[in-house]
C-alpha cells in the first residue's frame, strides 16, 4: 500500500464520519455495540458517504425523468389538444384567438391578448377547476364548534341606519325560512350554508341604507317623460340572502330592506313601487330562490307578478289555474363557479318552471351583437320563435328557459284582450317575470338595460306602451341601473 493511501485511511479512522459517530453512539447507549461493528463502519472509505452520493444521484436522475415526463405531458395536452370555447362552470363563452394586425404586433396587444387566450381556453378547462375545488374543499379551516369554514377574508360589519318610514316600506322579514345549518365563506365572499343536497349557496349584499337613489331618481324621469298615460311601476328583487342568512353570518351582508325602503321613500308620489321584499317574506319557507344559482326561482317571480298584477289592476291566473310545470332535473347553477366550493356541484336541485296553457301568444325577437364593452354594434331584424326554450338534465344554463337569451328585445303578442301593454325593463332577475303576465296584458315587451339601442320614449310611443316596469336585482338597483336608464330617454 503506498504511503500516501495509509495516511488516508489513518486520518479517516481517526476521524470517522459523522454518520458513523451517530451509529456509534446510539450502539454504545444501548450498551451491546459490538468493537468488529465500529471497526468495519469506520473501514469503509468515506463512511459510506460514496454509497449514499451514489444513491442521491440515482434519486436526483429518477425526479429530473419524472418531471420532464410530466411537462411533456402537459406539453402535449396545452398545445396539441382541442382547446375549450366554453365553460358551463363560468356560464360563459371563453376568449376568442385574438385578430392579426402589425400594429397590433409591436404595440404588443396582439401578444398579450394570445396570452390571455391561451390561458382562458386550455383544454379541460372545467374539469382542471373541479379538481381544485374539489382539492380545497378538502383543505378547508374548520373554526369553532359550529363548523364554520373560511375560504376568504371576513367583511367587515357597518353600523346602518333605519330608513325613514313612509306608506311605500317594506314589512321586516321575522326569519321563518332561515336555514341555520353550517356555514362557511367561500371564494368571493360567496356563503355556504347546509349541508349534503340542501347545500345552499348565497351572494353578499354590501350595499348601505342610503343608497339607490339614481334608481327611484330614473322611474320619476321615466314618469315625467312618458306623462299621466302611461304608468310606471319600481320593482327592486332583493337577493336570497335576505331570507336564508343564518344569524351568525349576518355580519357578512348588509340588511336589503333599508335600501329598499331608501329607494321607495325617494320615488315621487305618482310612480308605484312594488314591494316584493314583504310578498317574498311571507313565502321564505318555499322554494323562491334557486340554491345553486344567483337568481330567484321561478315560484319567486311567479308571487312577485301576482302582486305586480295587483297594483297594475290587470287579471291574473294562479299556477293552477292556466299553467303546466315543467323540470330540468341536475340543475347546478352559476353560484358553483362563482363560490368555487364542491359543495355546491354535490348539491343538484330541481329547476321548476310554468308555461301557460290557456292563452295564444306569439313572440318575436330583435338579436343584438356588441362589443367588448357591451356597446350594442348590431341588431337584427325581427325574427319569429318561441319563448320558451328547453335544456336538457343536468344542464347549468336552464335560467335561460326564458327567452333564450339577455342580448335581445322582446316582443310577445297574447291573445288577452284589452288596451293595456306592458314594457318591462330588467336585468336577468326580471327573465321569470314575463310568462306570467301573459293572462294580465295585450302585449308584453322585454329590453334588457344591458343591451339596448332604443330610444324608450320614442318605443313606448311608437309601441302604445300603457305600463313600465322596473324590475332590477337589488344590486343593479343600487348600482349603474338608474344612471344608464336615464340614458336611454
Amino acid at each position: 500500500m503506498s504511503k500516501k493511501k495509509r495516511k488516508k485511511n489513518n486520518r479517516e479512522q481517526a476521524f470517522p464520519a459523522p454518520e458513523t459517530l451517530a451509529v456509534q453512539e446510539q450502539l454504545e447507549e444501548q450498551g451491546d455495540a459490538p468493537q468488529e461493528t465500529f471497526a468495519a463502519l469506520n473501514s469503509s472509505p468515506g463512511g459510506g458517504r460514496g454509497e449514499g452520493a451514489r444513491k442521491a444521484r440515482k434519486g436526483a436522475y429518477l425526479y429530473v425523468t419524472l418531471s420532464a415526463i410530466a411537462f411533456l405531458a402537459l406539453a402535449v395536452v396545452f398545445d396539441t389538444l382541442p382547446r375549450s370555447t366554453v365553460s358551463e362552470l363560468e356560464k360563459r363563452e371563453l376568449a376568442e384567438f385574438p385578430a392579426f394586425t402589425w400594429d397590433r404586433l409591436w404595440s404588443g396587444d396582439f401578444t398579450r391578448e394570445v396570452s390571455s387566450w391561451f390561458s382562458d381556453t386550455e383544454p379541460f378547462r372545467d374539469e382542471i377547476m373541479t379538481f381544485s375545488m374539489t382539492i380545497k374543499g378538502m383543505q378547508a379551516l374548520v373554526l369553532s364548534e359550529d363548523n364554520v369554514k373560511f375560504h376568504a377574508a371576513e367583511a367587515e360589519e357597518a353600523p346602518v341606519e333605519e330608513a325613514p318610514h313612509d306608506e311605500r316600506v317594506a314589512e321586516e322579514f321575522k326569519g321563518e325560512g332561515i336555514e341555520d345549518g353550517n356555514a362557511k365563506i367561500a371564494h368571493a365572499g360567496i356563503m355556504i350554508v347546509g349541508s349534503g343536497d340542501k347545500v345552499r349557496a348565497l351572494m353578499a349584499y354590501g350595499g348601505g341604507p342610503n343608497g339607490g337613489v339614481q334608481y327611484a331618481e330614473a322611474a320619476n324621469a321615466y314618469k315625467r317623460a312618458l306623462g299621466p298615460d302611461v304608468n310606471v311601476y319600481a320593482m327592486v328583487v332583493p337577493i336570497a340572502a335576505a331570507y336564508y342568512c343564518p344569524e351568525k353570518m349576518k355580519g357578512h351582508s348588509k340588511d336589503q330592506r333599508l335600501t329598499i325602503n331608501n329607494i321607495y321613500a325617494h320615488l315621487d308620489p305618482d310612480v308605484k313601487a312594488v314591494d316584493v321584499y314583504t310578498v317574498l317574506g311571507r313565502h321564505a319557507s318555499e322554494d323562491i330562490y334557486l340554491r345553486t344559482d344567483h337568481h330567484w326561482s321561478p315560484l319567486g317571480a311567479y308571487y312577485a307578478a301576482e302582486h305586480f298584477a295587483e297594483i297594475a289592476g290587470v287579471p291574473f291566473r294562479t299556477l293552477r289555474d292556466g299553467y303546466r310545470s315543467d323540470t330540468v332535473h341536475r340543475f347546478v347553477g352559476s353560484m358553483y363557479g362563482y363560490s368555487r366550493d364542491i359543495a355546491v356541484k354535490h348539491a343538484p336541485e330541481d329547476f321548476i318552471f310554468y308555461r301557460p296553457t290557456q292563452v295564444a301568444y306569439e313572440t318575436t325577437y330583435v338579436d343584438y351583437k356588441v362589443d367588448k364593452s357591451f356597446n350594442v354594434t348590431h341588431e337584427s331584424g325581427p325574427v319569429k320563435s318561441k319563448y320558451f326554450f328547453d335544456f336538457k338534465d343536468g344542464s347549468g344554463a336552464a335560467y335561460c328557459t326564458f327567452m333564450g337569451s339577455d342580448q335581445r328585445l322582446t316582443k310577445v303578442v297574447t291573445g288577452t284582450p284589452g288596451p293595456r301593454r306592458v314594457l318591462i325593463l330588467k336585468d336577468s332577475f326580471g327573465n321569470a317575470l314575463p310568462g306570467y303576465l301573459f293572462y294580465s296584458f295585450e302585449e308584453v315587451h322585454v329590453i334588457d338595460f344591458r343591451y339596448n339601442s332604443r330610444n324608450i320614449q320614442k318605443y313606448v310611443r311608437d309601441n302604445h306602451i300603457t305600463d313600465v316596469l322596473f324590475a332590477f336585482n337589488i344590486f343593479n338597483a343600487y348600482g349603474t341601473a338608474g344612471p344608464r336608464l336615464k340614458k336611454y330617454l
